[in-house]
């Protein structure tokens, strides 16, 4: 599965992972996060969120 990177602040969305904190099951694709989503670290939302090669 992809990684995918904040711009605003460099955190990386690691689906393996998943974002506990926010109710995020690890094996969730970033294409399958809620829209109302946003970075833990800074708040960006996902439209801020590019692949990292």
């Amino acid at each position: 599965m992809l990684k995918y990177k904040c711009r605003v602040c460099g955190y990386i969305y690691n689906p393996e992972i998943g974002d506990p904190d926010s109710g995020i099951p690890a094996g969730t694709p970033f294409e399958n996060l809620p829209d109302n989503w946003v970075c833990p670290v800074c708040g960006a939302d996902k439209t801020q969120f590019v692949k990292d090669e």
